[in-house]
């Protein structure tokens, strides 16, 4: 294992890249709400500057993507339709079978520069969620509880609040409502039967109503539709776990341009289309595993730098404070900060290289004002840390039974503790 892929699977540097995650979103969800009193005033304005700060947030799980994991994303369409792509709206049909499907849209989005003000169609329960959740609130994301006699006013209304939207955009959706699972498929093929529609193999049957409502609401704002279908080369199953760790993936991306005006007004036309749009979806999925690519001309969009800026940016402005506060905790010599610090640096180094599990990690002992961090191991016993026992040496550590461990100190004093385990400690 190289340095930087050992240094990219560290437990700490998983640990600040979600600090910084995460006190970014709530600083920009502060702002975010701040700018409501541009609103009445100004709509327009606070639509602009709410598409800057979401670009804050979701840009840093796209910097997770590409820069982090390196995962590279090779797109495959016509060359006439692909210099159309960032400057036009969209809506974009996404196939949904993968964890991090939702991370490639995004990418998507950013290789084109919308991705501060893309649209998706989500559960009104993560409306409710901080940084993500309360980002698309500000940024009029459409939510729906899939109950559709309640939710069809709604949603009409949230749609039609686009046909004005300042900035370029995409509305991502997943017609399948759900990821992909074997069980998940079962069920859906099941409810295909019943309805005499044809069966698919890799793919849920698409729930059209959401469908057929967004492309009636934004017909003439939406020039057209993206089919995008998405797999991974060598049978890769990518995780949001996996790309924290840094591993790459390769993603191969099919889209295909379809103008808005082939698509029927009418809604079970409209349904017919969308049925019959998965049918050949289907067969491109079984096409790409048999050939291993997409039909089309293979492109590989530049990365935009901004991601990076962006990601630097907070970095530098989280970590300073973050890391002076360490210092001084360290400095002002408290036992517990440096016992928790050394414990979690500890932990992380033997998980990584395979040396222990987390049941054998480490046992924190407590005696009064002393202080001692012992590791055990199943051969040996290292000392790691001891504080408050200047001038004196361990010559020997006996343990007894989990619960009585004995220091003997310049072999002459020995000192009892008081253990306490770690909860899965055998």
């Amino acid at each position: 294992m190289g340095i930087v892929a050992a240094l990219k699977s560290q437990f700490i540097c998983h640990l600040l890249i979600c600090y910084i995650f995460v006190v970014t979103g709530l600083i920009i969800n502060f702002l975010q709400f701040c700018t409501l009193i541009i609103w009445p005033i100004n709509k327009q304005l606070y639509r602009r500057i709410n598409c800057r700060l979401a670009y804050c947030i979701a840009s840093q799980l796209v910097w997770l993507l590409e820069w982090w994991s390196g995962t590279e994303c090779t797109l495959y369409t016509d060359q006439r339709n692909y210099i159309k792509y960032g400057k036009e709206n969209a809506i974009v049909i996404l196939n949904h079978n993968y964890e991090i499907d939702f991370l490639c849209g995004w990418d998507f989005c950013e290789r084109f520069g919308v991705l501060g003000s893309s649209k998706v169609l989500a559960k009104k329960e993560l409306a409710y969620v901080p940084l993500i959740g309360w980002m698309w609130y500000f940024l009029e994301i459409v939510f729906c509880k899939r109950q559709w006699t309640e939710d069809r006013k709604n949603v009409v209304q949230s749609l039609l609040n686009l046909r004005d939207y300042p900035e370029i955009f995409w509305f991502l959706i997943h017609c399948e409502g759900t990821r992909f699972t074997e069980k998940k498929h079962k069920i859906s093929m099941q409810v295909a039967e019943a309805k005499g529609l044809p069966k698919l193999k890799y793919h849920l049957l698409p729930r059209t109503k959401g469908f057929a409502l967004t492309v009636q609401c934004l017909r003439n704002v939406v020039p057209a539709v993206y089919d995008a279908t998405l797999n991974f080369r060598n049978g890769e199953n990518p995780t949001l776990l996996g790309t924290l760790h840094g591993k790459k993936y390769h993603a191969d991306l099919y889209v295909r341009r379809i103008p808005l005006e082939d698509i029927p007004e009418d809604e079970s036309a409209c349904a017919a289309w969308l049925h019959k749009l998965y049918q050949e979806k289907d067969m491109l999925q079984a096409d790409y595993f048999k050939n291993g690519f997409y039909p089309g001309t293979p492109i590989v969009p530049p990365k935009r730098p901004w991601v990076l800026v962006n990601w630097l940016f907070w970095a530098l402005l989280l970590l300073f404070p973050l890391f002076k506060l360490i210092a001084n905790m360290i400095c002002n010599g408290s036992s517990l900060t440096l016992i928790t610090f050394s414990l979690i640096i500890v932990v992380d180094f033997e998980l990584i290289s395979g040396g222990c599990s987390w049941a054998t990690a480490g046992i924190l002992l407590r005696l009064c004002k002393i202080d001692l961090l012992l590791h055990i191991h199943p051969e040996k016993i290292m000392i790691l840390s001891l504080w408050s026992f200047e001038g004196l040496k361990i010559i020997e550590v006996e343990i007894y039974n989990p619960l009585d461990v004995v220091l003997v100190l310049n072999n002459t004093t020995k000192q009892s503790f008081t253990v306490i385990l770690d909860p899965e400690f055998g």
